[in-house]
């Protein structure tokens, strides 16, 4: 392929190139799917029968970790004007502390009995209804977090495919990037049903290689194509205080400072490594919490794939001061700045490690959605399907005795996991379209994509404390302070008047729900004893509601307009997790009643 898009750009893909992507494919779907093994049960199809390696675990963690947004949007964060190394603080910094809390404190908890997600630990102890809401919780977060992700590979794939998508599009009426959503989405959901967790896993540390080996290879390439090569990367980001690593100041709407990583970003990181699924999921594979635990910390080693594509950035900075952008490289740039290292893969990667790259970022967007597909379909699992099924089935063993099927109903059970996984796969490819109208938002889609997932993982790190401390209460108060901690994260970051009137519908509805609720509940629940009465209960709610609208009208820094319309500067996102926790954590205990047992279960 020599003409269209590619050669305006100064470069190609040739055959070679695709032939790496075919055989990256190829090869990594054949060791996925032989290393996966039988999936008969629901433990194998969720747990990989909990026999998985440490070292594969902890690469997969890494790849879900760096994902194609870090990959590809991270050098923008170096190359952007007035970009430089501050990013690398949240991590150094908070995710790291955070590892090391989530293998030493979280871990423990999950290795007493035998689950399958952070949530049913929650339920565990707090009662069904709160392993109900943190997968919902959970369910939000994942799906903002994830569909910026896909977007982000779209758009890189609109690149490489624009002359073919053009021609689909022409002919179908459909847009170019919607299909290459579905061209993702389609990949996706073959290799999550192909074999559950086990694919999942042994995909994704293939992709860790690949990641490794395709920004070492691409900040030696841009190397070799400067005179002076190392050294003129470091004389011209010095000059241009690119690798500035501190930022000491205490400005709240800024992202990346010393304050924000050590403090925001640890505490989002509790959230993202101890309870988001994604993540945790790949924890529960291992075979013991030993293996878990040296898992999570040895991911820590994420942060040097991250500091060598910082380096990619530096890099890129320094080469395009010699050689500037022009023609069509300039317009896709001026379209969309994050393209930058993408624009660079194609136009100027050797023949072969292009194709290579080009793969790795296409297999990262796809590893992100069979990991949050796959992430999605066990906790509906577990939280509703499951429970629901359990009465059929109970009454079926009563029926037919010792002549019951249980092979039948574990086929029916890893059946009906595949369903959900085709559902959340549609769900998430749809999601890519709003992703789309919000990134006008955001500086980069690094921060748009972290941003939207911190919407959630306040709110569950909230739910894992109100099940970890021995403060004996249930989980009825989470079921509201979760949905006020998403409203309240939600307020703090669109004050615009459309996001005023769904804070307000919102605070109305439940409060309608509440008062509906109480006067169901009034005369059958006696038997349970809130931790506050019901009027101070009631106070409570609404203090939380009045104090989510107070927000959404006045909780920002300013704003100015642009292009006619108001711009609000608002608190920078790595807080929305603290915020969220304090939130949800809050009103959790307030609202909740006491245990009267060892463990909970309300319908």
């Amino acid at each position: 392929m020599t003409d269209g898009l590619l050669a305006s750009l100064g470069g190609t893909f040739s055959m070679w190139d695709w032939g790496v992507v075919i055989a990256y494919f190829a090869l990594t779907t054949y060791i996925g799917h032989a290393l996966a093994g039988k999936q008969a049960t629901i433990r194998d199809f969720f747990l990989g029968g909990r026999k998985l390696p440490w070292y594969a675990v902890s690469g997969s963690i890494i790849a879900t970790e760096i994902s194609a947004v870090t990959f590809i949007c991270v050098p923008f964060v170096v190359f952007n004007t007035g970009g430089n190394f501050t990013y690398l603080q949240l991590g150094v910094f908070g995710t790291v502390i955070a590892r090391l809390i989530v293998g030493y404190v979280l871990v423990p908890a999950y290795y007493k009995r035998e689950i399958y997600s952070p949530y049913d630990y929650m339920g565990n102890q707090l009662g069904n209804v709160a392993r109900s809401a943190s997968t919902v919780l959970f369910s939000i977060g994942g799906i903002l977090g994830q569909s910026a992700r896909v977007y982000l590979t779209a758009l890189i794939l609109n690149i490489v495919l624009k002359d073919q998508l053009d021609w689909l599009s022409a002919h179908t009426h459909v847009s170019a990037l919607a299909w290459s959503v579905i061209f993702i989405g389609a990949v996706s959901v073959s290799w999550t049903l192909m074999g559950g967790i086990s694919t999942v896993i042994w995909t994704d540390l293939m992709l860790f290689l690949v990641f490794v080996v395709g920004a070492v290879f691409a900040f030696f390439t841009i190397c070799s194509k400067l005179d002076g090569g190392l050294s003129e990367v470091i004389r011209v980001g010095q000059e241009a205080n690119k690798f500035q690593f501190w930022d000491f100041r205490t400005d709240w709407t800024v992202n990346y400072t010393l304050l924000t990583g050590i403090i925001a970003s640890t505490w989002g990181g509790l959230g993202v490594y101890g309870t988001d699924q994604m993540i945790a999921q790949r924890m529960f594979c291992c075979k013991s919490e030993r293996a878990a635990r040296w898992a999570i910390i040895t991911s820590s080693a994420s942060q040097l794939v991250t500091f060598t594509v910082l380096m990619v950035g530096a890099a890129l900075f320094a080469y395009y001061q010699v050689h500037p952008l022009q023609g069509d490289q300039l317009e896709l740039y001026n379209a969309e700045p994050n393209r930058i290292f993408a624009i660079f893969i194609v136009s100027a990667m050797p023949v072969g490690i292009k194709g290579l790259i080009i793969a790795g970022v296409f297999a990262a967007a796809i590893s992100s959605l069979d990991s949050i597909m796959a992430a999605l379909s066990q906790t509906f699992m577990s939280a509703f399907y499951l429970p629901l099924r359990k009465r059929k089935v109970e009454a079926m063993q009563a029926a037919a005795g010792d002549a019951f099927d249980q092979d039948a109903e574990d086929a029916r059970t890893v059946r009906m996991s595949r369903i959900f996984i085709l559902i959340s796969g549609v769900l998430l490819c749809f999601m890519t379209f709003v992703v789309d109208y919000v990134n006008q938002y955001y500086e980069s889609i690094l921060d748009l994509a972290l941003a939207l997932a911190s919407y959630a993982t306040g709110g569950l790190f909230a739910g894992f404390a109100l099940a970890f401390l021995p403060l004996k209460v249930d989980g009825r108060g989470f079921a509201w302070s979760s949905i006020l901690s998403v409203f309240t994260v939600f307020a703090l970051v669109w004050h615009q008047p459309r996001a005023q009137q769904a804070c307000i519908g919102a605070a109305c509805i439940m409060l309608v729900v509440w008062f509906i609720r109480l006067a169901i509940t009034a005369q059958r629940d006696k038997t349970s004893t809130p931790v506050l009465p019901v009027i101070p209960r009631t106070i409570v709610l609404i203090a939380g509601l009045a104090m989510m609208i107070c927000v959404c009208f006045y909780g920002h820094f300013g704003s100015e307009m642009k292009d006619g319309e108001e711009v609000f500067t608002v608190l920078a996102w790595p807080w929305y997790s603290p915020i969220g926790s304090i939130v949800a954590f809050t009103w959790g205990y307030l609202l909740a009643h006491k245990k009267t047992g060892a463990t909970t279960e309300h319908d």
